[in-house]
């Protein structure tokens, strides 16, 4: 695919999107058939961040109101993922508020709570754990985490724009840094910041140079109290263009449709599976409610599809 291409997509009425949904579709169904497997995060350190990400309720600049709390115990952490386990969720997130867990007492309580997830549910556990070192990604890779999750957020170009608090560069070290310590990497972005389709297209160039293992796909909730709160959710069809986009370029890897997914597919939300969708995060968020796991599981059973424990 050339940038032409990719920008041709974002140009498509409902009839042109739906002729790309025949390829997209069968992309999705070739690589998983009817299986579609569910994540639940939880917030496992809320607020109190001190980057400046535009988008972030928990950021230094927010003036959100939302709730505010240390590191869960790993007793709080373990009866969340048997509850997601119960939900029909195939991966369980651990993620934190910050730019990353550096303290000895928060890196011990996460891989306690990793091992005891792994030990009484059938969960793979992930953690998306902000800028960390080599050695505390080693021991997460040791205590059995399924994947690391850093996004990159945007594209380069355009990454100065909503966060000057730490580079992009820092950003590809840590995703890089995860791969060398024998951690599969999710990575992925949010959609709606303000970039241009261009930008979309050179966000991907990079995932693809990183090799990652699976896509999160989010996209803009605007926040009251944060930097983006004005602007324009993505429209619904727009949302079913990035994922199409993102299908026919990484054919052979899972795409998850994250947050923000209520407001920006709304009505169309079922088509997210048409356009190429394999994976998808349920129940809440990280400060923003999300849908709850018995409505994605009726969706589902409306499509002929059906959660699976795991989408290779």
């Amino acid at each position: 695919m050339q940038l032409s291409e990719w920008q041709d997509i974002f140009c498509l009425d409902l009839t042109g999107i739906w002729a790309i949904f025949s390829q997209t579709a069968r992309l999705r169904e070739d690589r998983c058939g009817k299986g579609v497997s569910l994540c639940v995060i939880i917030n496992a350190k809320s607020g109190q961040c001190g980057q400046d990400c535009a988008y972030c309720a928990q950021s230094r600049i927010s003036r959100a109101s939302i709730r505010k709390y240390p590191l869960l115990t790993s007793e709080e952490l373990v009866r969340a993922a048997q509850q997601a386990a119960a939900q029909g969720a195939a991966r369980f997130s651990i993620v934190t508020s910050g730019r990353g867990v550096g303290s000895p007492q928060e890196q011990e309580t996460i891989l306690q709570a990793v091992g005891a997830i792994r030990a009484s549910t059938p969960l793979k556990v992930c953690v998306s754990l902000g800028i960390v070192e080599q050695d505390f990604l080693k021991a997460l890779a040791a205590a059995g985490v399924h994947r690391y999750h850093h996004n990159v957020e945007t594209a380069a170009s355009f990454f100065p724009q909503i966060c000057t608090a730490h580079t992009y560069a820092e950003r590809l070290a840590t995703i890089r840094r995860a791969k060398a310590a024998g951690l599969p990497v999710c990575v992925g972005g949010i959609f709606g910041l303000g970039e241009s389709s261009a930008q979309r297209w050179e966000m991907a160039q990079t995932i693809r140079e990183l090799e990652v293992d699976s896509i999160p796909l989010n996209f803009l909730l605007p926040i009251p109290g944060t930097p983006l709160e004005h602007r324009q959710p993505m429209a619904p069809l727009e949302a079913l263009q990035t994922i199409a986009a993102f299908r026919l370029f990484f054919p052979h890897k899972r795409l998850i449709i994250a947050g923000g997914r209520e407001f920006a597919l709304r009505s169309l939300a079922p088509l997210m599976f048409a356009a190429g969708a394999d994976a998808l995060m349920t129940g809440d968020y990280l400060t923003t409610k999300g849908q709850l796991p018995s409505q994605d599981l009726g969706m589902l059973q409306d499509l002929g599809l059906h959660a699976v424990q795991e989408v290779v």
